[in-house]
């Protein structure tokens, strides 16, 4: 049964920045800053090998079709393209980034980079950044406060010897209704510093929110909570989704990305979020279509391609927390 610990709630806010939103004053006066996410999942999945009584059904090539989830056998296929993703399908978007001297986010499950060292090596040597995304992709809904709190210091504990590297970050999106604001205390707890958290879709901008959890602190100690929203629109998971993108051609994926930059780029001082798939965009000819939307980017003047680390970082010096500001302090200059 899920839990709602009704005394660390954020509180629901439908009124955002209003009319004028919000100016980020991205560095060297970019218009938009671009985040591309690559949600590394392969080998994390529920799977017969690893004692869940059946191979991962949701998210695959397959999609909605009938016949994927089968309870108490395995199911070839679908490991087998979740297996593509790790073999074939992060290597290509690796290559890519590469190709245009960018760095990615990753939104990474520490049993799948436990299961492709060479791949967790080659990310962080590039400089690509290691995001939280769970010890495994699972739902845990239903987990108790200390259970919840358990799963968070073993995600980060469980990254860390995966990759050598600590995230400063995190997007789980299956937790509890408690985990997003349980995380900040039991990294507190850790000794580790948590720069955002990206569980969050309701803008196109960064803003911070206080924490209930710190509500009784003087405000000179309260440290706030930065959020990154993250988006579903975006997603290449909408090829195996319904509503999604039409087919399982990747010329709606380009077309719509290229949309959603042009308006973000028009308005100024938004982010954007490409969140990826090795399994799903990973595929060589979605991988040709994000490759054509990277050189449409890369045309433009004034784009920031930057890891979500690094964005969290630029808001944090320019719009530093403050109690009961979405958008903290008076940005200082660069």
């Amino acid at each position: 049964m899920v839990h709602v610990e009704e005394a660390i709630q954020i509180p629901r806010d439908f009124e955002g920045f209003g009319e004028e939103s919000h100016d980020c004053q991205w560095p060297n006066g970019a218009r938009i800053a671009v985040s591309f996410i690559l949600n590394y999942e392969e080998g994390g999945e529920r799977s017969w090998y690893d004692g869940d009584g059946l191979s991962e059904p949701y998210l695959w090539e397959k999609g909605s079709s009938t016949g994927a989830d089968k309870p108490g056998g395995r199911n070839l296929n679908s490991e087998h393209d979740f297996e593509y993703g790790s073999r074939a399908g992060c290597w290509r978007i690796f290559r890519l980034m590469k190709e245009f001297g960018w760095n990615m986010t990753l939104w990474a499950i520490a049993k799948a980079m436990e299961r492709n060292p060479e791949f967790a090596k080659a990310c962080v040597r590039e400089g690509h950044e290691i995001g939280a995304h769970g010890l495994r992709w699972l739902n845990f809904w239903d987990y108790t406060l200390e259970e919840d709190k358990k799963y968070i210091k073993d995600t980060w504990e469980a990254l860390h010897a995966a990759t050598g590297e600590m995230p400063v970050g995190f997007y789980f999106g299956r937790g509890t209704p408690n985990t997003h604001v349980l995380v900040p205390t039991v990294l507190k707890a850790m000794g580790h510093k948590l720069l955002y958290s990206s569980e969050c879709y309701n803008d196109d901008v960064p803003y911070w929110v206080d924490l209930p959890s710190e509500s009784s602190l003087p405000a000179k100690d309260r440290e706030g909570l930065l959020m990154l929203p993250y988006n579903y629109d975006c997603n290449d998971g909408k090829f195996h989704m319904a509503p999604g993108f039409g087919s399982s051609a990747g010329q709606d994926y380009e077309a719509y990305l290229k949309s959603t930059f042009d308006m973000l780029y028009r308005e100024g001082g938004k982010m954007m979020n490409i969140p990826m798939h090795s399994r799903i965009v990973g595929k060589a000819g979605r991988a040709e279509a994000l490759r054509r939307f990277m050189l449409y980017v890369q045309g433009k003047e004034g784009v920031w391609v930057a890891t979500r680390r690094e964005i969290a970082m630029h808001y944090r010096k320019n719009f530093p927390y403050q109690v009961g500001s979405r958008s903290g302090g008076t940005a200082t200059s660069e």
